[in-house]
């Protein structure tokens, strides 16, 4: 092994760095639906969402290996090009997060890794095959997947729960969430974790401290996965709030249907060595649980925004990579010009987001109503909620948090309502 150089060390605690943003970033794919339906109280569904993304780092290495051997060529890569790829990957995850958009860390993460090792060594030395089919293909289809499953499963759930009992079925349905929110959270740490893994390992070949072709070691495993497990302790809140009021109202049927569903996509693509987003997995089949339930709707203008940001993703790092490693490329001051900048960038989005606090303590609070579209109206007129109201649709059982909600907005109504 040969010496471990400053730039080597800077590239692995950058990736380090990436991998708390993605924690973060990615905590609404877990414990959004679970979070917004009152099933589990906000600080304790994310510490349980950390640690089990703390144990799914350790399952396999395949995604790993698909970002460390299979996605760029790694003769043609340095550690200054990884470094690059990487400030394109935070800087975009901030923005999106500052927005309060779910967009793909791991698009962000391969955009960043395939502009640098563009800039740096040429198109050929993307491996377009697998950019195809392992990145893009499964960016379309996890979300139409688990989309379609989650709507099928949501409309099944209320079809055997139509005569259960009210408490056994809160109960249940507690318990389903919490177990479906856990298994995501696992399925995350054993995508999104070995992310991290790869990069820091193709920067340990470039770098000549492993010998190529090689697994991840064990302390890159370890410390991958302690770092995406801080950032998702410390919660997405604003994404989380989008993913759980935005996109739409779910119950907890529709929840416990979502969770499980995104969960089995994930695992699969875990398994199979595609580099799946978990967000794209999520998103779909919140989408799909939204339309599942009878008098469901999905708002449409916040998907289009997500919708908008998914297809920015790959190309905007890609952009940031690339001019990040033409910087890099004027030698040691170059580098030092790129991390000052993605300080300093960091920290803007950081004074940014303190305009408007967005925490465990007001995550459930409802966002502005926007105006009903077209499809969203349309959707309402063919398909009416039962017949007794929303209050009793379907004999929802209702969460303690939910019937806190509901007698707060009533009381809001009564005292505004002019005499």
């Amino acid at each position: 092994m040969e010496s471990f150089s400053l730039i080597l060390a800077i590239v692995v605690v950058t990736a380090l760095a990436f991998d708390f943003t993605n924690g973060f970033h990615d905590t609404a794919n877990a414990m959004a639906t679970t979070i917004s339906t009152g099933a589990m109280r906000p600080k304790v569904a994310v510490a349980m969402s950390a640690v089990l993304n703390l144990v799914g780092a350790f399952l396999s290495v395949e995604v790993a290996n698909t970002i460390s051997k299979g996605l760029v060529d790694e003769a043609g890569v340095r550690p200054e090009v990884i470094f690059a790829a990487l400030v394109g990957a935070i800087l975009w995850n901030l923005l999106t997060w500052l927005v309060g958009l779910p967009s793909s860390s791991s698009h962000a993460l391969m955009g960043g890794l395939i502009g640098a090792t563009i800039a740096s060594a040429g198109v050929g030395a993307v491996h377009g095959d697998v950019l195809v089919t392992k990145v893009l293909i499964p960016a379309i289809a996890a979300p139409l997947v688990a989309g379609i499953a989650a709507m099928f499963a949501t409309r099944l759930t209320y079809s055997l729960g139509k005569k259960a009992d009210g408490k056994a079925s809160e109960k249940g349905y507690r318990a389903g969430q919490i177990a479906s929110a856990g298994l995501v959270s696992l399925a995350h740490g054993t995508n999104d974790a070995q992310k991290t893994m790869g990069v820091i390992t193709l920067a340990l070949v470039a770098g000549g401290a492993v010998a190529p072709d090689s697994d991840p070691p064990l302390w890159v495993i370890l410390s991958a996965g302690l770092a995406i497990a801080l950032g998702t302790y410390l919660g997405g809140w604003r994404i989380i709030r989008t993913m759980g009021k935005g996109l739409t109202d779910l119950q907890p049927q529709q929840g416990f249907a979502a969770q499980t569903s995104a969960a089995t996509v994930i695992l699969a693509s875990s398994h199979l060595g595609f580099s799946l987003s978990t967000t794209h997995s999520v998103s779909g089949s919140v989408m799909g649980a939204g339309l599942g339930r009878k008098g469901g709707v999905v708002r449409w203008s916040t998907a289009t925004r997500m919708f908008v940001a998914w297809a920015l993703t790959l190309p905007a790092a890609a952009l940031v990579g690339a001019l990040a490693e033409y910087v890099t490329g004027f030698g040691d001051w170059g580098t030092a010009v790129v991390a000052v900048f993605l300080v300093a960038s960091s920290a803007v989005i950081w004074k940014l987001s303190r305009r408007e606090v967005i925490d465990h303590t007001n995550v459930n609070a409802a966002e502005e109503t926007e105006p009903a579209g077209v499809v969203t109206t349309a959707m309402a007129a063919v398909t009416p909620p039962p017949a007794g109201g929303t209050a009793s649709e379907e004999s929802l059982p209702t969460f303690p948090a939910q019937a806190e909600a509901e007698r707060e907005a009533a009381a809001t109504t009564t005292t505004s309502t002019p005499v």
